[in-house]
């Protein structure tokens, strides 16, 4: 895998290992408690499990016909500047509706492991010269590349 990919991933994965062994002794009531407006740590999680596992479902497919795509250039790094600056603001934004059913924790767990070790698979056959290449897709952000798609992922 490339360097700066391992890196990546492996702080991903340390974050995603903390973030699961502070809610392992949470209830399941606390999980899914939902106020008005916002989503449930529940909601939140499945989000997070579905983002990556579709995101990578999107690079895989793209990258079946690689040498068609575009190499990301400036104004890409602009667009994930822009788009980290934007959630940084104290804007507050409605959440969207929810588009799949909560999982619960042990469910949310073993889907997750399954999409990381597919993540962490999915890089090890690019080649150096295809790092570049616009093979993500952010809905706000457009088409990015490997490496900006960390600076995107949950």
């Amino acid at each position: 895998m490339h360097p700066k990919l391992l890196r990546r991933y492996t702080k991903l994965e340390t974050d995603r290992k903390m973030l699961l062994a502070g809610l392992m002794h949470t209830p399941h009531d606390k999980l899914n408690y939902s106020p008005s407006g916002k989503w449930s740590v529940s909601q939140i999680l499945t989000h997070l499990v579905t983002s990556e596992r579709m995101s990578l479902i999107y690079m895989k497919k793209k990258s079946q016909d690689i040498d068609q795509v575009d190499n990301s250039i400036l104004i890409e790094s602009f667009k994930l500047l822009a788009l980290k600056m934007s959630q940084r603001l104290p804007l507050r934004y409605k959440a969207p509706r929810v588009l799949v059913e909560p999982m619960l924790l042990p469910a949310v767990i073993k889907k997750w492991n399954t999409v990381r070790m597919d993540l962490y698979t999915f890089p090890e056959a690019m080649h150096e010269e295809n790092i570049r290449k616009k093979i993500y897709k952010h809905p706000i952000a457009g088409r990015l590349d490997v490496l900006q798609a960390d600076g995107v992922l949950p």
